[in-house]
């Protein structure tokens, strides 16, 4: 994650210098921001393995879409539960996950179906067809693990995330 926070405070500092009110306004979101990032790098992770399974291999549309779902799933978790909604629950870790999973599995069947419907029916290029599936289910995701994934009750206390602090890794 170093390198993560190594970008997203660059970022921060690039947008602070030379449009300061855009940063005002990202700065009130972090979790939106943080959110678009990490989707964006599991995003860059899904194109690049539709590209290998179905550009470069030929396989057809669907088993190449769920395979590179499945491949920036793990990279989506990560970057999710750790970096973009700060929670550091181990207690919580496995029934997140499972969460994780189910919710998966739904976005999993609703970007086959819509990749099926764009590609198969409305003739949109494969390529880009994705990148709107992605939006579209990307923003369905956001609420469901602000609201309810990673969601940090009041009564929890979230020791890792109170020892961390201020410090300039802390990008919470």
């Amino acid at each position: 994650m170093p390198h993560i926070n190594q970008l997203y405070f660059k970022f921060r500092n690039y947008l602070c210098l030379h449009w300061p009110q855009l940063y005002c306004f990202c700065n009130k979101r972090k979790s939106v921001v943080k959110f678009f990032i990490a989707g964006s790098m599991a995003g860059g992770t899904d194109l690049a393995f539709l590209f290998l399974f179905h550009g470069i291999f030929h396989w057809p549309i669907v088993p190449s879409t769920s395979l590179a779902f499945i491949f920036s799933f793990l990279v989506s978790f990560t970057l999710q539960k750790f970096w973009t909604f700060r929670n550091f629950s181990q207690d919580k870790a496995a029934s997140q996950f499972i969460l994780y999973i189910l919710n998966a599995i739904i976005g999993l069947n609703l970007n086959g179906y819509f990749m099926h419907l764009l590609v198969n029916k409305v003739n949109v290029w494969y390529i880009l067809a994705q990148i709107i599936v992605n939006l579209a289910i990307g923003f369905y995701n956001y609420l469901i693990y602000k609201s309810i994934v990673f969601k940090i009750g009041k009564d929890e206390i979230n020791h890792e995330q109170k020892t961390i602090g201020s410090s300039a890794g802390d990008l919470a």
